[in-house]
């Protein structure tokens, strides 16, 4: 299953055939005092450079999120996706909980944007998705449905399953659903990265859905974070993540990415690694 994602002059195709894909999670307030200032008066300077040194790290593409307290997301997230397509070519995540932001943000992109995200909760299926298919985009849809978040594994295949129903009865067809297993903290609950990869291995089997997760989410509360994130992600790609919303200027984090997509068998005679190996040893200085 190929899920293509477009901006103004590049495709990118997420899918287990092709090689994985880093979505930049940096254009994102929280925890960011400098970036959430800006962003209230309107500021876009970090905004873009986010945007070029994601792309310049490897980003595939950019998750967008303008969520600070006090934002008018409505009137600011189509001025970030703007300011960033002035910049980079990467094709666009648009990341907020709030439909008519959503819907802005939609009406400013350039070519196939993702979506970010429905649950399988009712009153998110019939806001969110009807806006998917009205503008072509692909959508993220969260493991979990009316009920809450379940630590049972079939139960969150279950919620997948309800949102790649919903979505194919709008005419939205599966290959454009990428499921996101819901990771937790392992800090939090000792099985939550376990739960996760679980269900990862139930989606691909009964759904063949493409797979993406919030990376950073597993290590959320503990030091070494680049470390037990970097690690967990060798497990999930071979558990059939096919994508990650993940911090591309972590040389742990990418390293992993590239290693573990050799392993998987998902770069073909290690030509991308090859490529990345050669661009660092030239950029360090080694032989």
């Amino acid at each position: 299953m190929e899920t293509v994602l477009q901006s103004r002059t590049r495709s990118v195709t997420i899918g287990p055939e092709h090689p994985f894909v880093i979505i930049g999670e940096r254009i994102n307030p929280t925890g960011r005092k400098q970036l959430t200032e800006e962003l209230l008066r309107g500021d876009m300077e970090t905004v873009r450079a986010d945007a070029i040194a994601q792309v310049g790290a490897g980003a595939d593409v950019l998750d967008l999120n303008v969520g600070a307290v006090g934002a008018d997301e409505v009137r600011l997230l189509p001025d970030v996706v703007t300011a960033v397509q002035d910049v980079v070519d990467a094709p666009l995540c648009i990341d907020s909980p709030k439909h008519d932001a959503l819907e802005a943000a939609l009406k400013a992109c350039d070519g196939k944007p993702l979506v970010n995200s429905v649950t399988g909760e009712d009153h998110s299926l019939d806001r969110i998705l009807p806006k998917v298919r009205e503008h072509g985009a692909a959508v993220i849809g969260l493991a979990h449905g009316d009920a809450g978040i379940s630590m049972n594994p079939p139960d969150r295949l279950d919620a997948a399953r309800r949102i790649v129903e919903r979505a194919d009865e709008l005419g939205i067809s599966a290959e454009d659903v990428i499921i996101d297993p819901l990771v937790m903290s392992v800090g939090a609950d000792p099985q939550a990265a376990d739960i996760a990869l679980e269900t990862m291995r139930l989606v691909r089997q009964e759904l063949g859905a493409n797979l993406v997760c919030g990376l950073s989410n597993v290590s959320h509360g503990l030091p070494g974070r680049a470390d037990l994130s970097s690690a967990f992600l060798a497990m999930a790609i071979q558990a059939g993540l096919t994508c990650a919303i993940a911090n591309p200027q972590s040389p742990q984090v990418m390293r992993m990415a590239r290693t573990a997509e050799v392993l998987a068998g998902r770069d073909p005679y290690a030509k991308r690694w090859i490529r990345a190996y050669r661009e660092e040893m030239g950029r360090s200085g080694g032989d």
